[in-house]
């Protein structure tokens, strides 16, 4: 099988090194790709949210696979153009992609599929928004209703700083805060179907103790030992399931994967978010542990094959990804700083590092390009040693000024396993 993945982040990379294993790939392509993905797949510098150049390139080399990464492609229509041209493409079209791409459709979605929600208020004037704050009272949730990378969220007591995100928007979605530990579930989908991946957690606070702003993620592990028996069938049930099917009855069938950020609440189970692909960084964790070969699970949703009854095979164990990021992240990011120590980090029992926000320089250095730099993942028999290699790999390297959290996966890997 040939394939071709699009774009140039920790995701990615995780993604072509899952693929990259898989003995039914022969040919392995990235676009645009980053340093890491060119030890590994052949790099090709174009924009992938031109739907055009990527459908020249993916008939060019003869792709018989296309594996989408970020949400900008795919709300560019990328997918769509792909199908056109008659080539599969893992990754929904422009239409269904909107269930992440406007956070006012997915609660529209949501609420026609029964799906357990925050309450919400979708505001466009100042007043809407002064009303919403008032109705819902702190800890105030504005949520800008586009794209946003991950970073549109502002979950704070301070009213004024809420105020002020919903100004800096177009259109926000205000709604009730959700109590309790957040998971995060992969579902793959052919339009039909879904079949569940491992639910995972991530830490989107910038600091130790979830303190600081929100980030894209700073870090994430599997399994969840404190995870309540059935949760994975019950969010499949309420949650996955439901939105499949609502979608498909719009005729906009959903073709990739469907991400569910939920809250388990004092109330029962809440969806947070919707996103269109795999979230960054669970998914570096929740593929590490995956022993199915990722390639035909991938290509049964883009040929609407998917076996509504298979479950992946994982490997035992527990996988733990700590994101080294770059000074002034998540504001500022500082870019340009040259990287030294990966050869060692990689080198370390249980570990291996990730590409994430990294380039070359005009002298051929490895240096920070974006604000999550390195994802460094660490693996072992449970938590508590795959954070350890984690954290191992991690102290071997070196970028001035860069930042990481220190507690990822800390409180599951106690022996109790709390939620955190």
């Amino acid at each position: 099988m040939r394939v071709l993945v699009l774009g140039s982040g920790g995701r990615e990379h995780a993604l072509a090194r899952a693929l990259h294993r898989d003995p039914a790939v022969s040919a392995l392509h990235c676009a645009p790709g980053n340093p890491g993905t060119a030890a590994i797949a052949d790099n090709h510098q174009l924009d992938p949210t031109d739907p055009v150049a990527v459908t020249e390139l993916a008939g060019r080399l003869s792709i018989e696979l296309v594996v989408v990464g970020p949400e900008v492609v795919l709300m560019a229509g990328v997918g769509d153009a792909l199908r056109a041209a008659g080539i599969p493409c893992f990754g929904p079209d422009r239409a269904a992609a909107r269930i992440e791409g406007s956070k006012a459709f997915a609660k529209e979605v949501m609420a026609a599929a029964g799906v357990p929600t925050a309450d919400a208020r979708v505001c466009e004037t100042t007043a809407q928004v002064e009303a919403a704050l008032d109705a819902f009272g702190p800890p105030y949730v504005v949520k800008d209703d586009g794209l946003a990378a991950g970073k549109g969220v502002v979950v704070t007591d301070d009213r004024a700083a809420a105020a002020a995100h919903a100004a800096s928007c177009d259109r926000v979605v205000v709604e009730e805060f959700l109590d309790g530990p957040e998971v995060s579930l992969f579902a793959l989908c052919d339009g039909v179907h879904a079949v569940p991946l491992l639910p995972a957690q991530d830490f989107k606070r910038a600091y130790d103790g979830n303190e600081g702003p929100n980030t894209g993620g700073m870090g994430a592990y599997t399994p969840l030992p404190w995870a309540p028996d059935g949760l994975v069938e019950e969010i499949m049930a309420t949650v996955v399931q439901p939105t499949v099917d609502e979608l498909r009855g719009r005729e906009t069938p959903y073709v990739g994967v469907l991400y569910a950020g939920l809250a388990l609440t004092s109330q029962g189970l809440r969806v947070i978010e919707f996103n269109a692909r795999f979230g960054d960084p669970e998914v570096q964790v929740v593929l590490d542990r995956l022993a199915t070969p990722l390639a035909t699970l991938l290509q049964a949703c883009a040929i609407g094959g998917l076996d509504p009854a298979l479950r992946p095979e994982w490997r035992p164990g527990a996988a733990v990804t700590v994101v080294v990021a770059a000074e002034g992240y998540p504001s500022a990011p500082v870019k340009g700083d040259e990287i030294t120590g990966l050869a060692e980090a990689n080198v370390v029992e249980g570990a291996y590092v990730l590409h994430a926000g990294t380039g070359r320089d005009a002298e051929g250095r490895l240096v920070a390009s974006g604000g999550r730099v390195l994802d460094v993942v660490g693996s072992g028999p449970d938590l508590a040693t795959a954070r350890a290699a984690a954290y191992d790999a991690v102290a071997e390297i070196s970028l001035r000024g860069s930042h990481h959290r220190t507690d990822i996966a800390l409180e599951a890997a106690e022996p109790a396993g709390r939620a955190g």
